[in-house]
């Protein structure tokens, strides 16, 4: 499986003596920009299986720069209603607090999360006149939420080729249900033409 990595909005607040960090690494039933062609939607439910054993709090996606850390205690990780959300206190670093102080001035406003998704884990629809949405329902592992000062564009190309494959899959059963409904008209205007002969 291919990581594959999305973008949300993020928040900072200070709590008593340090510099705490939150937001939500990814929200339900909210519907995404624009990725490529399609947009996506994560289902709830979608993490209730997810390893997050191991998850890891970095700066920039940097490994370098490590905030935080699940299998240490310094990361917290929790599903509610609104999605999976995570905090961690900032560390005692310099580039722990360069992103403090980026945060409080509002340069830093955003946060990214890098997974993969199971198997069985999506489903797409097509609604008339709109762009195919793709459901995440069942996300395989979570590897890092990251606040980020200047995100790259959402690696999606993993889903793109979900995506061809489901267009692909979807226009071979359309020309088959045109097939069929072609042969039954065949095959009902055949009996009409017997029952006319018969009638006469």
């Amino acid at each position: 499986m291919t990581k594959e990595v999305r973008i949300y909005e993020m928040k900072a607040t200070e709590v008593k003596d340090g510099n705490y960090i939150y937001g939500y690494a990814a929200l339900f039933n909210s519907m995404s920009e624009e990725l490529y062609g399609f947009r996506e939607i994560i289902d709830p439910g979608a993490f209730d299986q997810t390893d997050i054993s191991d998850v890891r709090a970095l700066f920039n996606h940097d490994n370098n720069l490590l905030l935080a850390r699940t299998k240490s205690g310094t990361l917290d990780l929790e599903i509610d209603g609104n999605g999976l959300r995570y905090e961690f206190e900032a560390p005692n670093t310099s580039y722990g607090k360069d992103l403090v102080e980026l945060m409080k001035r509002g340069d830093v406003t955003q946060s990214s999360f890098g997974f993969t998704i199971a198997s069985d884990g999506e489903y797409w629809e097509v609604r008339d006149g709109e762009m195919p949405i793709r459901h995440i329902t069942k996300v395989q592992k979570l590897y890092d939420v990251s606040p980020v000062t200047y995100p790259a564009y959402p690696d999606t190309s993993v889903a793109v080729r979900s995506l061809e494959a489901f267009m692909s899959q979807k226009a071979h059963v359309e020309k088959e249900e045109e097939f069929d409904a072609e042969k039954h008209y065949e095959l009902y205007s055949k009996e009409l033409n017997l029952k006319g002969k018969l009638i006469k």
